[in-house]
């Protein structure tokens, strides 16, 4: 029995304990993560630099790369470190830390895929009425409301963790800091506050969850409405993104969190949290730019700008 006063970090779960495997680890999480970072990096950078790119849509698909980069970077970095140098140890105040930014930026997320939901409800549903409903002051002050909700939805979870009388030890059975596995380690009698918590996570999540179906179902039904073929695809072509991001994210999320115990493992808990905390940041940015012919045309220019720029100045260079 030990108190959680009296620990000082953590260990987390590694994925295989065969050296040549840890490196292949850390290799392949390198590869994702660089992936996730230069995807995001240019949708970032291309949405900031192309004046046709300023609007509503492409404003929340760049507040959602800047979360995709902060979620990939919470829980990554660490597991990698650990498969690098063969070690599982994560300190107390580590662990906290990654609690809080991964509960903020998956729920700054979820809130984010709403609000981008409304946003394509209102372009299809509601055309004469976009500029009016999604100004830049309401577009600002929404993304600052899934920030903020993020925060403080990730503030009242971590404290309520780590408010717990820890009885069983410091093993994490994940890759990363999970509160759910930290509450396995926690006294049977003194959880019911974080059980409180995740009840008012799930209904949050089931709510959102909600608005989003209904927002597709209205969306569809507007859809269908449209005359001519080229405009049905034009609309779906602007929605299948963002519903295949929702579906990707809430799928895996509730296959983690609502899978039976009885095909529960840590080696399939730590498989399928990689599907919903690593893969969904790495592939956002490559399911916004396929079928998207306008950031496309965007980011082929912002490159030619890029390469001209750099001929310029080895001409100048030389020539000097």
């Amino acid at each position: 029995m030990s108190n959680s006063s009296s620990i000082t970090q953590f260990l987390l779960l590694a994925f295989t304990d065969t050296r040549e495997l840890q490196l292949l680890h850390f290799w392949l999480f390198l590869g994702i993560c660089l992936a996730a970072l230069l995807g995001n990096g240019l949708i970032i950078t291309t949405i900031a630099c192309d004046q046709h790119l300023h609007t509503p849509m492409y404003f929340f698909l760049l507040n959602l790369s800047l979360i995709d980069l902060g979620c990939i970077s919470t829980t990554v970095p660490k597991s990698m470190v650990n498969s690098l140098w063969d070690t599982r140890a994560i300190s107390y105040t580590g662990c906290a830390a990654q609690v809080f930014l991964f509960v903020f930026f998956i729920s700054a997320e979820f809130y984010l895929l709403v609000i981008m939901a409304y946003d394509r409800y209102v372009a299809i549903c509601k055309p004469l009425h976009y500029g009016t409903l999604l100004g830049s002051r309401a577009c600002v002050h929404m993304a600052a409301a899934a920030w903020a909700s993020g925060f403080l939805h990730a503030l009242l979870h971590t404290a309520s963790t780590f408010s717990l009388s820890l009885c069983y030890g410091n093993v994490v059975d994940q890759f990363f800091c999970e509160s759910l596995q930290i509450l396995k380690l926690s006294c049977s009698h003194s959880y019911l506050s974080e059980f409180g918590v995740i009840v008012i996570s799930l209904l949050a999540v089931f709510v959102c969850f909600v608005l989003i179906m209904l927002s597709y179902v209205q969306i569809f039904r507007a859809v269908l409405r449209i005359p001519s073929e080229q405009g049905r695809h034009k609309a779906f072509s602007t929605c299948l993104p963002h519903l295949t991001v929702v579906s990707l994210f809430v799928t895996t999320a509730m296959f983690a969190y609502l899978k039976p115990p009885s095909i529960s493992s840590p080696p399939m808990d730590m498989s399928v949290s990689v599907l919903y905390s690593v893969v969904p940041p790495a592939m956002n940015p490559l399911i916004y730019s396929m079928r998207n012919q306008e950031f496309k045309d965007a980011l082929r220019k912002l490159a030619d700008g890029c390469f001209s720029k750099a001929i310029n100045c080895l001409s100048s260079a030389h020539h000097s």
